[in-house]
């Protein structure tokens, strides 16, 4: 895992090397001063001699100097080794769900997403910070305060040599036995960012369905399995505290009795057994923080788990093998024999034999009811979902053939979900092309009908959008997003149900306008009124999944049955309500 995870240290090298020397210097300084202690209890304080405590208390005092620099520049090495750590991986984990199809999203929840690129991130980054100074400066003091410790006396340290094992086997133990209760803790992460995300998403809809305590009685439940599962693996390695200090108190009682004893027996100075005390307190610390550093690898450990489950997750849509200097010629369309359903090895097909030859320039009606797959079909279009047999072709070559951003830059999508980002108009705007002009901007708004409307407010093109665009309304929101594809200016654009929340009469405005502005244009006209189609070259009805018309509007309202259904219940509908 530690070998998976090391690539991410690119750029920060250096300080993850310098840092664990920088701490073996630190250590290194803070075993010598009980050294100098003890020579001037014996030497100094015991013989009379002035000269020699203000010589070794000036060299404790440089020591004590240097350790302090040397810790404080342990500890800023580690921190921008652990945060230029966490920051590649959290980047590389983004740009590959940024390449995920649907179906990949699909795999992991959203709530699962942001846990596993922020919580599960903060563990891994914190476990590595422990590892370069922690896991260096812990047995680096254990094996250098043991060796002064045997110098001064090797058979008191058979005491301790004994307590390691027992410490060193009890931790494993616990480790073991605590790993799967983490990932299940952090699972039970993972359904409550779900709970949040969806309720803050939502939050219009809780308040006017009055459901406020029962999405707080659903948070309680979510916020009751974190409690739970960190319970569960809390009581495994909080074993780990009591049995630290049995064996630190057990192996400090033992010390002070034997070492007593020679003491008394004279085979033992006072300054060898205050100092040989320290290197027993260093070793003994260096155990505990030891413990400590394999606790949080044990914790970090299921999150790096779960890290390396998105890294690992294969994109169900690869186009490594495309070629890179094709573009799309135009935007003609051809489904031949496409078959398509969400699930693999499947055959439960929610497309069946779809079979369409459309011309570049043409506008072309999808209308279909509630689950017929109106919207699943035109995703096959700029590969969104890859289909399971059969191809689709756009500009004369198999979509498989065309690089993803080369086929998706001709391509602009108007979905039902109207999507805005945090800042200005403008900025939501120019997602549609980067560096459109003031002119372009405008021209694409007037057609969409969003001008007038923008300009009503006090900051026009600079009124700042909140979130999702919580400050415009839902027909606001669906003629920005069509003017902000119409930027692209695509080969073939495609509008899912994008004017629903409009009425009739901008409706009508808005297809006028896409006459002017994207002439060429292959459009895709996914609508529930009949009037949003009537005006387009050709009309594909759909019924649960399979092709019942594809003519003119004027030919299916005479020879198709659903057309002419739907047709005649709108216009009675009209005729009723004026």
């Amino acid at each position: 895992m530690i070998k998976r995870l090391m690539p991410y240290l690119k750029g920060y090298w250096l300080p993850t090397i310098f840092a664990p020397l920088a701490t073996v210097a630190e250590v290194a300084m803070e075993v010598y001063i009980p050294y100098l202690m003890s020579r001037i209890i014996d030497e100094g304080i015991a013989n009379q001699d002035t000269g020699a405590v203000v010589r070794i208390g000036i060299l404790m005092i440089v020591c004590a100097i240097l350790s302090f620099i040397f810790g404080i520049g342990s500890q800023w090495l580690t921190a921008r080794a652990g945060a230029g750590f966490s920051k590649n991986l959290r980047s590389t984990m983004f740009r590959k769900v940024q390449n995920f199809s649907f179906a990949n999203v699909d795999h992991f929840s959203t709530g699962s997403l942001i846990t596993r690129l922020t919580t599960d991130v903060s563990q891994v980054e914190n476990a590595f910070r422990m590892i370069i100074h922690m896991l260096f400066r812990s047995p680096v003091m254990m094996v250098s305060a043991t060796v002064m410790a045997f110098r001064i006396n090797p058979r008191l340290c058979s005491i301790f040599l004994i307590a390691i094992p027992v410490l060193g086997g009890s931790v494993a133990i616990i480790g073991m036995k605590a790993h799967p209760f983490f990932m299940a803790m952090m699972e039970k992460f993972d359904l409550i960012n779900s709970v949040i995300e969806e309720n803050l998403t939502a939050v219009r809809v809780v308040k006017a369905f009055v459901r406020k305590d029962k999405e707080n009685e659903k948070f309680h439940e979510a916020a009751g399995g974190i409690k739970r599962a960190q319970l569960r693996a809390e009581h495994t390695v909080i074993l780990t505290g009591p049995i630290m200090n049995m064996v630190i108190y057990g192996t400090t009682v033992a010390i002070c009795w034997f070492g007593g004893r020679q003491m008394i027996a004279g085979t033992m100075k006072t300054g060898e057994f205050l100092t040989f005390i320290q290197y027993i307190r260093q070793i003994l610390f260096g155990l505990n923080m030891l413990s400590m550093v394999f606790i949080t690898i044990i914790m970090s450990g299921a999150s790096a788990d779960r890290i390396l489950e998105v890294m690992d997750e294969i994109p169900d849509i690869d186009d490594s093998g495309a070629d890179a200097e094709l573009d799309v010629a135009d935007g003609s369309v051809v489904f031949d024999h496409v078959n398509f359903t969400y699930k693999k090895n499947s055959d439960n097909y929610i497309l069946r034999d779809i079979n369409l030859d459309i011309r570049s320039g043409e506008t072309i009606g999808i209308i279909g009811g509630t689950g017929s797959a109106k919207s699943t079909m035109v995703q096959l279009i700029p590969r969104l979902y890859d289909v399971n047999t059969g191809s689709v072709r756009v500009g004369g070559r198999d979509v498989r053939d065309y690089k993803l951003d080369t086929l998706r830059e001709a391509c602009a999508m108007v979905l039902q979900k109207n999507l805005l980002f945090s800042g200005t108009i403008r900025d939501n705007l120019r997602w549609g092309k980067e560096d459109a002009t003031d002119e372009e901007i405008e021209a694409a708004c007037k057609a969409a009908q969003a001008h007038d409307f923008i300009m009503s407010f006090p900051e026009g093109y600079e009124t700042e959008l909140g979130q999702g665009g919580v400050n415009v309304s839902g027909g606001q929101k669906q003629r920005l997003c069509i003017a902000r594809a119409l930027l692209k200016h695509p080969k073939i654009l495609i509008l899912d149900d994008s004017t629903s929340a409009v009425d009739t009469a901008t409706d009508r405005a808005i297809r006028d306008g896409l006459k002017t502005q994207i002439a060429g244009t292959t459009t895709f006209i996914i609508a529930q009124r009949i009037a949003s189609v009537h005006d387009a070259d050709r009309v594909i009805v759909l019924d649960n999944g399979e092709i019942n018309g594809f003519d003119t509007p004027e030919n299916l309202l005479k020879n198709n049955q659903i057309y002419r259904e739907v047709y005649e219940s709108q216009q009675k509908g009209e005729r009723d309500n004026g």
